[in-house]
């Protein structure tokens, strides 16, 4: 599938309770979202690859992939577009083996080291924060700021998107800093309005 990496929907299942995992993503890509992560730590594989399904299916049609977090099994037993791997979450030589060659396969990178040490060939696109600290993820890096996105974006092999306490306040800063789209979670998940919090990232363009 094409990766548009513009806005990047990633989860969160306290944030999407209140409205249900399913109509929270559906909204948000009414609103603009290109592309879903489906991230939820606790929940088992089982539970996980229904809610990937039931994502999967709701998708259907909208050109959006879907991407689960860390989970290969699940992505592979829920047919999804692709899988995100943090930094301790897995190969992503053997993630490439499992998923095929027309699977997305992203993966996250902190520092400049990280980055040295990557090999891109596997690889579809790299997730780079956090440029802010973010309270849905408690054991996160340092923040980079904008000048730090910039300077690992200037030094990407890959596309890439930026991650960590953006809003639609910050849309306009992240391009400028290089960064090909927004990844975000708590300013789509826990809106009242997740279209309407979707489109805002659109409107200064």
């Amino acid at each position: 599938m094409p990766i548009d990496l513009s806005l990047y929907l990633v989860t969160d299942p306290g944030l999407c309770a209140d409205r249900g995992l399913v109509d929270t993503v559906v909204a948000a890509v009414r609103g603009g979202v290109t592309l879903v992560q489906l991230r939820d730590k606790h929940a088992s594989t089982a539970e996980l690859i229904d809610q990937a399904r039931r994502l999967k299916a709701a998708l259907a049609g909208s050109g959006v992939p879907l991407i689960i977090n860390d989970r290969l099994e699940v992505a592979l037993a829920a047919g999804a577009d692709g899988l995100h791997l943090g930094q301790d979450d897995g190969d992503v030589a053997a993630a490439r083996a499992a998923l095929g060659e027309r699977a997305i396969l992203g993966l996250s990178v902190q520092t400049h080291g990280q980055l040295a040490r990557l090999d891109p060939g596997p690889l579809d696109y790299l997730g780079l924060g956090p440029v802010f600290a973010t309270p849905t993820k408690h054991d996160h890096a340092r923040p980079l700021g904008f000048d730090g996105l910039a300077a690992l974006v200037a030094a990407s092999p890959l596309p890439t998107v930026a991650i960590g306490g953006l809003t639609a306040e910050h849309a306009a800063a992240v391009r400028s800093a290089g960064a090909d789209g927004l990844a975000v979670i708590s300013a789509i998940c826990g809106q009242p309005d997740p279209e309407a919090a979707a489109r805002a990232f659109f409107a200064s363009r």
